[in-house]
């Protein structure tokens, strides 16, 4: 059975990085990101866009799903309610994977530091500290496995996250 890998967490807690590394790790590998459905301009948050995103990376999903190629789908995004998995979720019925869903966490002032450094590289807008710090709360809320990246590396955390699957696929 193929395997479906959510990774979700605040913005700069090291999804796709993460995401990245996990690719390498597993067989038969697609890594896709939700932020590419929104990678648009102007940046238009409304009901219409978040529907259009929303069908978009079900569609995505469900090609890779069906593809016979690939064994392992991992998909990063921000998803911090439940409603969000749960959306994905539901119009992916009637496909067939095993469900592997991780929200990336880690304490706030490490957060902070991330996202400093990205700041001043130029790949972050100064706003996004305070927009990403606020939302990590609500990961402790969601029905998913949490994995604190704090303090480990996004290898060490792509290789906790491959254990975990080859253990459910034996």
């Amino acid at each position: 059975m193929k395997n479906l890998i959510l990774i979700g967490g605040t913005m700069g807690v090291g999804k796709t990085t993460v995401s990245r590394a996990l690719q390498g790790l597993l067989p038969g590998c697609v890594f896709l990101d939700g932020d590419w459905c929104w990678d648009m301009r102007p940046f238009t948050v409304n009901e219409e866009t978040k529907a259009m995103v929303q069908d978009n990376i079900v569609h995505l999903l469900r090609n890779f799903l069906r593809c016979s190629v690939f064994q392992n789908v991992v998909f990063c995004w921000v998803m911090h309610e439940q409603s969000i998995i749960d959306g994905l979720l539901e119009q992916l019925s009637g496909e067939e994977f095993r469900l592997w869903n991780y929200s990336l966490t880690c304490p706030e002032e490490a957060l902070r530091r991330r996202l400093e450094k990205d700041v001043r590289e130029g790949k972050r807008t100064p706003d996004v500290i305070a927009r990403s710090t606020a939302r990590l709360p609500f990961y402790e809320k969601l029905n998913t496995r949490r994995l604190d990246v704090g303090s480990i590396t996004a290898g060490e955390a792509a290789a906790a996250i491959a254990a975990q699957v080859r253990e459910g696929q034996g």
